[in-house]
């Protein structure tokens, strides 16, 4: 059986594995599930129809499977939170239900979710996303893999954060912000600034890639061009690679536009 604190209220429909710790005062619903390893600590609130997956951490205070913020929501309607494996969630960090019937929020495998960060309705998080203290997304955001948010970073409705992309801290995230670069509040202004070299080395992107994602940037951001002649450039004067088309699919399907 799972280790729980007698403090701790877990309602006897809730299925956690054997494997599973459960701290004192921590608070666990019945729709809930949580896999082997995963340890709640002390104060923690878990409810909803709630799957955590293997090896997570959840921290004091942290609410996860909460009933979504958005007014939209009809009571009774059923929404999801799904959370990956070997995923941390720090203390004070909201993860909330969807908002539609049947809507999921998900967070991926291996995050880190820090203190007060927030993952509102509809969201869905990547595996290996870091977000630093107090990053907040709205309703219906997609972050994908490996993106950095910087501490207060606040990213508005229905945008979309490319893989490996970093975001500075206390920008304000309008529109999608592109794969491989770095997006931050520069003057008062949201700006990409290039692609985010070292962390790109760190990730194993050859240098080959990291050359030619420069040239992309140049041709998008410093040419004096629109988008459409940009993109139709890169095709054309930069290398054939894989980050390369990523980077030029994102914007041609974005809805919101790119910063």
């Amino acid at each position: 059986m799972a280790t729980i604190h007698p403090t701790a209220i877990v309602d006897s429909k809730a299925q956690l594995d054997s494997d599973v710790e459960v701290g004192p005062y921590a608070i666990i619903g019945p729709d809930v599930k949580i896999g082997a390893g995963t340890v709640v600590q002390a104060h923690a609130y878990v409810s909803g129809h709630t799957t955590i997956g293997k090896k997570c951490e959840i921290f004091p205070f942290a609410c996860v499977g909460m009933k979504t913020q958005d007014l939209k929501y009809q009571e009774g309607d059923i929404s999801y939170v799904e959370v990956g494996d070997n995923t941390v969630l720090r203390e004070f960090s909201t993860v909330h239900l969807g908002t539609k019937p049947g809507e999921v929020t998900r967070v991926g495998s291996r995050c880190l979710i820090m203190a007060y960060c927030h993952i509102a309705h509809g969201c869905s998080v990547g595996n290996d996303v870091i977000m630093s203290n107090l990053a907040t997304l709205a309703g219906e955001v997609v972050i994908e893999d490996f993106a950095i948010l910087g501490g207060m970073a606040g990213i508005h409705q229905f945008c979309r954060i490319g893989q490996h992309a970093m975001i500075g801290g206390t920008t304000k995230v309008r529109q999608d912000c592109p794969p491989y670069m770095v997006t931050e509040n520069a003057g008062g202004e949201t700006r990409v600034l290039g692609p985010n070299m070292v962390g790109l080395q760190r990730r194993g992107i050859s240098a080959e890639s990291r050359a030619a994602l420069k040239e992309a940037y140049k041709l998008i951001y410093r040419e004096g061009l629109n988008r459409s002649q940009a993109l139709e450039r890169i095709k054309y004067e930069v290398a054939d690679l894989p980050e390369i088309k990523t980077l030029v699919d994102f914007y041609a399907n974005s809805k919101r536009g790119v910063h």
